[in-house]
């Protein structure tokens, strides 16, 4: 008996707690799932207005002079006097005389040849009187026709040419002691120099180089795809080039502030460059030296780098959007009436910096989404940003 009691004693406890654990299981409460309520995202906004709209092409590119002269000594001899001008930088005008070599010998060459176009006239003269006399003597003696050898006229020929040899002798000498001065073709400014003061310059020496300072030209690559940006007639052959030039903005950095010029595209070089494939536009600055009204600018020196800016043609009825209002190549994110995303595909005409010009698929009044979001789907709902800061960038550009 003892030993029964002994069994049914644990079943009992295992069955009463069986028991309350089948009572909690049918009277736990229900648990009712809830998602977290995620409000939609926040996004900023242009508002769009077709415009008409000036384009512009940026290049880069270094000043360099419009014309550049190496002087070369033409005579023989001993520099002896150079301008205070002549030194690296320095200033000169058109005319002036640089280079000095020693015209003692060449004066001396002049006085020789003057004489002896003296010595010639008076041959010349003494033959006229001889072949005068020989022509009255036929007149008195002679018979028939004379010859051409009675009137001297061999004698005269042979004199009137050593008058021209003469003189141009003397001419020849007048010309080497011309040079001996070696003057400025134009206006300009010293690069280098390759003499100075007792030097012995020979036939073929240089002296100097110098550069014209009425233009500055600056070669600017472009592609033959931003050709079609710009307002820029080719050049053919027999063609007078044309009147309308467009203008080009210049700035650079120097003496840590940023300056600037305005200048015209004059010329497009002669050949594509075969590694680049680019074609360069040559633009020129006027007066590039002098002060100008802006007292605090610069000359615009030989060898500063620029970026620039050709003012292209004007484009109308298009709009203009941020870079980062793009998703994609050709697709915007616009918000329709009902504050919902919508794709838009739409046809790119150029990137202008940091905008896109847009020739078709948007219109006047169209919100573009400017907000960066990682996910987007077509029609997802979004609230839109304090209105006065969404419109502040208006993606306009003149």
């Amino acid at each position: 008996m003892k030993k029964y009691g002994k069994m049914v004693y644990p079943i009992g406890v295992l069955l009463f707690g069986f028991l309350g654990a089948l009572v909690l299981i049918k009277t736990r409460p229900s648990v009712v799932s809830k998602q977290p309520d995620v409000p939609p995202p926040l996004v900023r906004y242009i508002s769009l207005k077709k415009q008409d709209l000036r384009l512009k092409v940026r290049t880069q590119g270094t000043v360099k002079p419009r014309t550049q002269t190496t002087l070369i000594s033409q005579v023989s001899g001993q520099v002896i006097a150079v301008s205070s001008a002549f030194a690296s930088g320095g200033f000169f005008a058109g005319g002036d005389t640089l280079v000095t070599i020693d015209p003692s010998d060449y004066e001396l060459a002049l006085a020789r040849a003057r004489a002896q176009v003296a010595q010639a006239r008076v041959r010349l003269a003494r033959e006229q009187e001889e072949a005068e006399l020989a022509r009255e003597e036929w007149k008195r003696v002679g018979k028939g026709k004379p010859s051409d050898l009675v009137l001297r006229k061999p004698q005269l020929a042979e004199a009137r040419a050593a008058i021209q040899a003469a003189e141009a002798s003397e001419e020849q000498a007048r010309l080497n002691l011309d040079r001996t001065r070696i003057r400025a073709p134009y206006a300009g400014r010293i690069l280098s120099k390759a003499v100075d003061l007792g030097q012995f310059a020979n036939p073929g020496t240089p002296l100097t180089r110098i550069y014209a300072v009425d233009y500055a030209e600056i070669r600017l690559p472009v592609s033959h795809d931003q050709l079609a940006f710009m307002d820029l007639a080719f050049d053919f052959r027999d063609e007078i080039a044309p009147a309308h030039r467009p203008e080009v903005l210049l700035e650079a950095a120097f003496a840590g502030e940023t300056h600037t010029w305005q200048g015209e595209i004059v010329r497009m070089e002669g050949e594509i460059d075969p590694r680049s494939r680019m074609i360069n536009l040559v633009a020129r600055v006027k007066a590039p030296y002098d002060r100008g009204s802006n007292t605090k600018r610069p000359p615009l020196y030989v060898g500063l780098f620029v970026e620039a800016e050709i003012l292209g043609r004007i484009v109308t009825n298009v709009v203009v959007v941020p870079r980062s209002a793009l998703r994609g190549q050709d697709q915007v994110l616009v918000i329709d009436k009902d504050t919902r995303l919508r794709f838009r595909n739409v046809n790119k005409l150029r990137t202008q910096g940091k905008e896109i010009v847009i020739r078709s698929g948007l219109t006047t009044g169209d919100r573009v989404c400017i907000s960066p979001l990682d996910v987007v789907v077509d029609g997802m709902k979004i609230r839109i940003a304090d209105e006065t800061n969404a419109q502040s960038d208006d993606g306009s550009s003149g």
